[in-house]
């Protein structure tokens, strides 16, 4: 079977159809696609193209109530078959999620620390009086400084809670992370640095990397690999330069015009 290495993430054939409010909505329309250890893979497409719901799916993060077909592959077992104790686990220990809104990480009456040592309690079994220094120390390769430890998620700035967010997603060190738009709302410069560091510590750490963005030319310039997303189907994938270069699909070659002419002075 496809899909059995530890090396890898495997969707194969996946839907995903949401159904509330009285109406039908295909999301995602039969999408295959890996994401390799090691390497890091962007997930493409304007907004509304499916790109988040696909990656939702892969640990099983999906509203209440949404259709989901085919089959994800990641050690050899289908998640799709795993009990939602297992499934659990294995969202923090074999991949995490950097969310698009870093809030969405956070409770606010917790501070930073007791939301990084709950995680290492719950899933590596860590006391909690132990758990601080390793806290501390997922804040420093995140690029902030211990003393936030103790802060609330209202007390940061907009990159600071994505990067405690990326902390908290390093908690108990995955194979995988999957980040969805992780630097909205975020002013440029800081954009860039947190995307910065995330895909050096990916890459530092040879895990693999799922970026859910719609700005190609970013993409582009990071990613090993992309994955052109277009009304829920995949227009085409490959190689970065493969794609950026020399696309094959009409939309992709929409979406790189776009930024031409954006780039154009006036």
């Amino acid at each position: 079977m496809t899909g059995q290495s530890r090396s890898e993430i495997r969707a194969e054939g996946l839907s995903v159809t949401y159904t509330g409010g009285g109406k039908v909505t295909r999301a995602v329309k039969n999408c295959s696609f890996c994401v390799l250890k090691g390497r890091v893979a962007g997930l493409v497409g304007e907004s509304g193209s499916g790109k988040s719901s696909a990656l939702m799916a892969i640990p099983g993060l999906l509203p209440a109530g949404t259709l989901v077909s085919g089959s994800v592959y990641c050690g050899g077992a289908d998640l799709a078959a795993l009990s939602e104790d297992e499934l659990a686990a294995w969202r923090w220990r074999r991949v995490a999620i950097v969310p698009q809104g870093a809030m969405n990480s956070f409770t606010p009456h917790l501070t930073v620390e007791r939301h990084i040592t709950e995680v290492l309690t719950c899933h590596l079994k860590i006391p909690r009086r132990e758990g601080g220094a390793r806290a501390a120390e997922l804040l420093r390769v995140a690029g902030l400084d211990a003393a936030m430890l103790s802060r609330y998620p209202h007390e940061l700035s907009g990159g600071q809670k994505q990067r405690a967010a990326l902390a908290l997603a390093l908690a108990c060190e995955p194979d995988f992370l999957l980040a969805d738009e992780p630097t909205t709302a975020l002013d440029v410069i800081t954009q860039k640095e947190v995307l910065d560091t995330i895909v050096n510590i990916v890459r530092q750490r040879g895990m693999g990397l799922l970026l859910v963005t719609h700005d190609l030319s970013l993409a582009a310039g990071i990613c090993d690999a992309l994955i052109v997303m277009k009304d829920g189907e995949i227009a085409e994938s490959g190689p970065a330069r493969q794609v950026a270069e020399n696309p094959s699909h009409p939309y992709t070659r929409l979406l790189i015009g776009a930024i031409r002419e954006m780039d154009v002075p006036r």
